[in-house]
């Protein structure tokens, strides 16, 4: 049967509007079941502790469970591998950080391709970091550790949680901007034992895992790694009035597999965005040290490729390589 090129015309347009209705009656319905958000840490850490505030919000909102699945292993590898591979149905998440922006760099011979393969939802909150030292360090502020650390070079050491990790990056960064010579120790398990035992002097640590420490006066904070004091420790200046332009976050969004619908990402964006302007969690957030930073999906996809920009020329530049 031959078509007139009205009636073809009039049946594309009906197909196409028809498209666009399923698709706004896809994302208006969704979520009509539980949905999983895959961490590649263990629980009780910065990543997982967001993660279960947000996810306990996006319940409440949406009316279906967001259940934290906590899958480490290879440095968050293992669980970014887990959601590149699930389905792009908008029923798997992954809870994004810093440490796959370094591992882009870090790791030859990855399965996945972060930019390529997931699909940016929204940022979640940012962190500095704080340099904080056993009491035992002769310093009491940044500029006597400074001093201290150039007129004993290679004495200082400095812990972090591997190499390649948040901590270690953001220390060698400090020793490149301030001409110090540290060395690193890095642990495969939590160091703060050995920091309290003064095994170790000094760490680059996330504020949320040492705030406890810091104000029972078991660590002393000299810095924080961001451009602004952290208000859970307002007393503490910043790395970078005395290091210009020295700056480090730690910091958490949400992704997706790619070729997730647009309008479910939209969706999502749009609620993890309410729940990160809520007053109750921007003080649950605000007491663990952390910040807000809400995005749309391609200021998102912006900032991820300019933090695997910077970490990977720290990575280069410092010869950090994978344990």
């Amino acid at each position: 049967m031959k078509l007139s090129r009205r009636t073809f015309l009039d049946l594309a347009a009906g197909a196409a509007a028809l498209s666009v209705g399923s698709r706004i009656a896809g994302a208006q319905s969704y979520p009509t079941r539980p949905v999983r958000i895959v961490v590649g840490f263990p629980p009780g850490i910065t990543p997982d502790i967001v993660t279960r505030l947000i996810a306990q919000s996006l319940s409440e909102r949406l009316g279906q469970q967001f259940i934290v699945d906590n899958r480490p292993g290879a440095n968050s590898n293992i669980g970014t591998e887990i959601a590149v591979r699930a389905p792009a149905d908008g029923y798997t998440l992954l809870t994004v950080t810093g440490t796959n922006a370094i591992n882009t760099t870090l790791y030859e011979h990855l399965n996945f391709d972060l930019i390529r393969d997931i699909a940016p939802v929204a940022g979640l909150i940012r962190s500095p970091n704080v340099l904080m030292v056993n009491p035992s360090v002769p310093a009491n502020t940044l500029a006597e550790f400074i001093a201290y650390a150039k007129a004993n070079p290679g004495k200082l050491n400095y812990a972090s949680a591997g190499s390649g990790s948040a901590a270690n990056v953001a220390g060698e960064l400090f020793k490149a901007m301030a001409g110090v010579d540290l060395v690193h120790v890095p642990y495969r398990g939590n160091y703060l034992p050995d920091l309290l035992g003064g095994q170790v002097q000094a760490s680059f640590s996330p504020i949320p895992q040492s705030i406890e420490f810091i104000r029972a006066g078991k660590l002393r904070a000299l810095a924080v790694t961001g451009v602004t004091r952290s208000e859970a420790l307002p007393d503490t200046p910043t790395i970078a009035a005395l290091v210009p332009g020295y700056e480090a976050y730690v910091w958490d969004g949400i992704g997706a597999p790619k070729n997730t619908p647009a309008d479910i990402i939209d969706k999502l964006n749009k609620e993890i965005n309410a729940a990160l302007a809520d007053p109750a969690m921007k003080a649950r957030f605000a007491d663990l040290g952390a910040e807000p930073m809400p995005t749309t999906p391609a200021e998102f996809a912006k900032f991820i490729a300019a933090e695997t920009e910077k970490w990977g020329k720290v990575i280069k530049s410092a010869g950090i390589k994978p344990e």
